[in-house]
């Protein structure tokens, strides 16, 4: 077969060009289908790129959320150390008020 990109000639079974590294062989990260072109999925359908934001979206959310209980478990911990110098109340504070925002 040819290369679209560089016109050079590549084996059937290459997934990249010897020549320029131009893809050749897509995947389709669905249903790992292989095809010839980008763009959308010839066996079921799915846009590569909608289906690639969509993974990264939720693998962000799930990194926010990581974050935020570790956070909260930070602050805890720091509360908890300096208690004797404060007097415990930004504690108190923060166990009122967490409790409260998991409520809602």
């Amino acid at each position: 077969m040819k290369c679209p990109k560089c016109s050079a000639e590549a084996r059937d079974i290459a997934r990249f060009c010897p020549r320029c590294h131009a893809t050749l062989r897509y995947e389709c990260p669905s249903c790992k289908h292989e095809q010839r072109h980008g763009g959308q999925c010839d066996k079921c359908g799915v846009d590569f790129l909608k289906y690639i934001s969509a993974v990264v979206a939720v693998k962000k959310s799930e990194t926010d959320a990581a974050r935020e209980r570790l956070e909260q478990r930070s602050t805890l911990m720091k509360n908890v150390l300096f208690a004797p110098f404060t007097m415990g109340l930004p504690l108190i504070r923060s166990l009122l008020l967490g409790s409260s925002k998991n409520r809602r």
